[in-house]
């Protein structure tokens, strides 16, 4: 080639290569991305197949608060525009069945300050109020002939009374609360607070050109869950008619005509122990799909199982054996449109993926393989969608078609195009005991080969739950902050079974620990974790677990326990789990229920033996696990001189949601951990073996 061939050539090239669009600077996660994250949820199928309505929230930091807003994409994806926006918050998009109304529920200033349904024409022009109903509106439900909702509503509180104008009483000083009594067996709940006799949520009928409200029936029970027939002449719903419900939980299948002040018929009974969730009418309206759980014992492992039941109430309800025999838990259960066949979501070991059974008989099929993980399936004329995403990706909604997913909506595209996400891997092991276990290691970002690295424990709760194949805002803050995080999804987790689900029952704080000790020795193992640079933690079980690990394994240099407890006994009464004490261990007056609760209690009763420094947290106004759980433990720990320090969050409840404290968590974790792992191994305290 001559030299001017040559020039020319290398020209071309430069000229090409300036016109390739440059690679993207990618960077750590940081605390400010986190305000600029999005929530996507509810997402929900037009009736002619043309749009999916979803919610998106974001946080607004200057009024430290979360808003969410309804949002609509069209199914090819390329349209996706914002419907609603108000200083409150939007929320429950339902089409109206005849494609005229896109409807929501928000709290937005209009006739009333409370929670009400609200429509939009889509012909265009402003948001209407439609309802102005006294109490809490939970939920609510379009007939098919777009004429009626079916509400769900709480009744007002009898002693509220509106604030006089400013905010307090006419005197201007705030006015007296009456006492709260109290006269039932579970009395709280987290969230609602104290559980007082007397009030109760019923299913109204709300007409849509009058206003008129009605109560569907005069029973006195709480009912809910409520699910038009595809001819609109009935409506099902969950209620539960025990003489003492708070003893006997299980809520059972109704049917009642939709007309006011109908007789509902029972469809199930005490041996079906049906949930709360959504019930599915078959297209010709002869049956009803429900799911069916376990025994009260273990209710706190409970595995839904698939149920149908004829809504005339001629026969007993029937499990289907293909879902039966694949022993994992299963959710969203629907009719195909010859109602020939059931699609559902399966929980099964780090995935949750669709599947199908057909009700002539056969297994079951797989719609999509994992690793995957989805959820709100929602369908109507050509459109199925779902909400996924990954360990690497946020949660977006996708169309689901011949077993793929196809993005429709990116929220958080612009965000995560110039982020470093750390990379997630499967990881397997055997406990002491030989039962194998699985988890997922995220690694820190950026990381290389060989290179040992802090580790964090990071502990699941529930412990009816599991770590998936999903984005984690935690995990990838740790790894952007250079640590590993390893998250073990111990005995006691849902995706694995039956067996190992139940496999803690009345003997918690045994199998668990044994599994993630034996998750931090293999990633050890691995050659990925230091072992001089541990720590440990989690929220709720995740927190007592915690405890557990800490008073049993002193390889630990940090840990922090959010929401926990380890001197179990001194829980009964003052949290929301009294039926689960009294049935899976017993009432602490019985011996044999005293020397398990004794045996529970490990973590408290031998505190002497921690020595890892310890961050207690917590919600002020928790009824799952009150804060007296996390203050014992700490009051314990400063008593012995071991580093430790108590955080509580004012006037939050279980889970941590004011965004100010969400990041405040963040930076006190990622601060402790730093305090006694970011130190060199050679001044770091030698690993000690176990004691226990």
């Amino acid at each position: 080639m001559s030299t001017t061939k040559l020039f020319h050539a290398v020209v071309l090239i430069l000229a090409w290569t300036a016109a390739l669009p440059a690679e993207v600077a990618r960077r750590p996660l940081k605390l400010d991305d986190v305000a600029r994250m999005r929530e996507v949820r509810d997402p929900q199928c037009s009736p002619d197949g043309q749009w999916v309505a979803y919610v998106v929230a974001a946080i607004d930091v200057k009024e430290d608060k979360t808003n969410s807003h309804v949002w609509m994409v069209s199914f090819d994806g390329r349209d996706d525009r914002q419907m609603t926006s108000s200083q409150e918050s939007e929320t429950s998009p339902r089409w109206s069945p005849d494609g005229k109304y896109l409807s929501f529920t928000s709290s937005r200033r209009g006739k009333t300050k409370d929670n009400q349904v609200w429509l939009l024409d889509r012909n265009g022009g402003e948001a209407m109020q439609l309802t102005e109903v006294k109490g809490r509106l939970q939920s609510y439900e379009w007939s098919p002939d777009s004429k009626r909702l079916a509400l769900v509503i709480g009744d007002p509180d009898p002693d509220a009374e509106p604030p006089a104008e400013g905010g307090g009483s006419e005197t201007g000083r705030p006015k007296t609360p009456k006492p709260i009594v109290i006269d039932r067996y579970k009395f709280k709940q987290d969230g609602e607070g104290y559980l007082l006799s007397g009030r109760h949520s019923y299913i109204y009928l709300f007409e849509i050109a009058t206003k008129k409200l009605d109560r569907l029936t005069a029973g006195k029970w709480d009912e809910a869950a409520p699910s038009w027939s595809p001819d609109g002449t009935r409506i099902a719903f969950m209620s539960n008619h025990a003489e003492d419900a708070d003893r006997e939980p299980s809520s059972q299948v109704f049917v009642a005509e939709a007309k006011p002040g109908a007789t509902e018929r029972q469809l199930t009974h005490e041996s079906s122990r049906g949930g709360r969730s959504r019930l599915e009418w078959s297209p010709n309206g002869k049956w009803i799909a429900f799911l069916q759980g376990d025994e009260k014992k273990y209710g706190a492992y409970d595995m839904d199982h698939l149920a149908i039941v004829a809504s005339d109430g001629s026969g007993a309800p029937t499990r289907v054996r293909a879902v039966d025999d694949l022993d994992r838990g299963i959710s969203a259960p629907r009719f195909s449109a010859d109602g020939k066949s059931i699609t559902f979501l399966v929980t099964d070991d780090r995935s949750v993926y669709p599947a199908r059974a057909e009700l002539a008989g056969g297994g079951v099929e797989r719609l999509m393989a994992p690793p995957i993980v989805v959820s709100s399936p929602t369908v109507a004329a050509g459109c199925s969608a779902v909400l996924a995403g990954g360990a690497a990706e946020p949660t977006e909604v996708y169309a689901m078609q011949g077993g793929a997913l196809r993005q429709l909506t990116r929220q958080n595209d612009a965000l995560f195009a110039g982020l470093e996400i750390a990379a997630t891997e499967e990881v397997s092991f055997k406990s002491r005991d030989g039962t194998e276990v699985h988890g997922l290691l995220t690694k820190p970002a950026g990381y290389a080969a060989g290179a040992k690295v802090p580790l964090l424990l990071r502990i699941h709760g529930g412990p009816n739950g599991q770590d998936v194949h999903s984005f984690s805002l935690e995990r990838q803050w740790f790894a952007a902050n250079g640590y590993a995080v390893l998250a073990v999804n111990y005995r006691g987790s849902a995706g694995r079974g039956q067996k190992y689900s139940r496999a803690i029952f009345a003997d918690w704080g045994h199998y668990e620990v044994e599994d993630l000790r034996a998750g931090v020795d293999h990633v050890i193992k691995m050659g990925v974790a230091d072992p001089d640079r541990l720590g440990v933690g989690g929220w709720s079980y995740g927190g007592i677990l915690t405890d557990y690990m800490i008073a049993s394994d002193v390889r630990f240099k940090a840990a922090t326990s959010g929401a926990g407890t380890a001197f179990t006994v001194s829980l009964y009464g003052t949290d929301q789990y009294i039926i689960q004490y009294d049935h899976e261990i017993g009432p602490p007056w019985k011996p044999k229920a005293w020397e398990t609760y004794v045996k529970i209690s490990y973590p408290f009763l031998h505190a002497d033996r921690i020595k890892t420094p310890t961050l207690f947290l917590g919600g002020e106004r928790d009824f799952n696990v009150p804060i007296q759980g996390g203050q014992q433990m700490y009051q314990a720990l400063r008593s012995l001189g071991v580093d430790t320090q108590l955080v509580i969050y004012p006037n939050e409840n279980h889970g941590i949601t004011r965004p100010s404290y969400v990041r405040d968590r963040l930076e006190r974790y990622l601060a402790w951990y730093d305090k006694y792992l970011k130190k060199t191994p050679a001044t770091a305290s030698a690993a000690t073996p176990a004691v226990r």
